[in-house]
């Protein structure tokens, strides 16, 4: 082989890899804000690339994106919010509730934010309005938080009997907790109803107020909507089998993880939209013109066979009202 060719065949082969950082740097990036792990959210983040997918973005083909994980630990919010701006993200996307959506709005007043949340975003101030959000915020709700009411008439339907309630919140998640309080003393006392409510934050703190619960004879427990209670799906059932606690949660993961029951959105289909609007504010749409997304189907999901480990017989009245019975 002639000298020319070869210096030319080598000049080619070392211009690909420049070519491809070339490219790649070329590419929108979104900046995720996660409250847990990675592992944790395996699930949602298929179903948030799925809704990007839907508007032409795969990650790493023509977008990238930028992972930042609180591990449950709100206080490392802010720095980690500021670390996606300092990246120039071209939008934030977080899924971790109010507290999450707060430390990005802190962090950048023009960068677009897609959020997740339980709450009522207008409630707490994190837009103008449903319909027209305003500002660079704006994303999809679940309205978890506001269905805690009805998760506890459903509770104690299943448990006409029961009298004392056992509530079970994270103290870190304040907006969550708040309105959570607020809403299920009121909802308690309609039904004649005692409440006890105990805080959680890390893994051995569930494993202790369980055994509270059990101590106190709670008739119930109720699981308010939390992104650490949902990285603990497993942990939850088997402390339930193990003190003998029926608990209602927010989200039928938590019930294919052997928890008895659970009423609330479909989190496959919030994430998915979550997607859908992160692609198009990447194709230009602005967050203010977008109204924030209401879910608008709740489902009952009861597990029959967790029924049954717990000595409860479910009435044919609420099996047939379920939406999806786990045997």
């Amino acid at each position: 082989m002639r000298r020319r060719e070869l210096i030319t065949i080598l000049g080619g082969a070392a211009a690909w890899p420049l070519a491809a950082r070339a490219q790649q740097s070329a590419m929108p990036v979104i900046g995720f804000l996660g409250p847990t792990t990675a592992e944790a959210y395996g699930g949602r983040l298929r179903e948030l690339r799925d809704g990007l997918k839907e508007t032409g973005y795969v990650e790493g083909e023509n977008v990238l994106i930028e992972y930042r994980w609180a591990e449950s630990q709100v206080d490392r919010l802010p720095e980690l919010a500021a670390d996606l701006v300092r990246k120039r993200v071209a939008v934030i996307v977080t899924t971790g509730g109010a507290n999450h959506v707060f430390a990005a709005k802190a962090a950048t007043p023009t960068i677009p934010i897609v959020f997740y949340t339980a709450n009522d975003p207008v409630s707490i101030g994190l837009v103008a309005s449903l319909g027209r959000p305003g500002g660079n915020v704006t994303g999809v709700t679940s309205l978890g938080v506001e269905m805690a009411p009805k998760r506890l008439e459903l509770l104690r339907e299943l448990l006409p009997g029961a009298t004392r309630v056992g509530l079970l919140v994270n103290p870190t998640n304040t907006t969550i907790t708040d309105a959570t309080l607020k809403d299920m003393e009121t909802a308690a006392r309609a039904l004649g109803l005692q409440t006890q409510v105990v805080r959680a934050s890390a893994a051995r703190e569930l494993t202790a107020a369980f055994a509270t619960f059990a101590r106190e004879r709670i008739d119930a427990l109720f699981v308010a909507a939390d992104p650490f209670f949902r990285s603990r799906l497993v942990q939850l059932a088997l402390l339930g089998m193990r003190y003998g606690v029926p608990a209602i949660y927010s989200g039928r993961d938590y019930v294919e993880a052997g928890g008895l029951m659970s009423y609330g959105s479909s989190l496959a289909e919030a994430f998915r939209q979550v997607g859908i609007y992160t692609g198009r504010i990447l194709k230009g749409a602005k967050p203010a013109d977008l109204p924030v997304i209401q879910a608008a189907k709740f489902e009952l999901v009861i597990n029959r066979q967790a029924a049954e480990l717990l000595g409860l017989t479910v009435s044919q009245q609420l099996l047939a009202r379920a939406d999806e019975v786990i045997e």
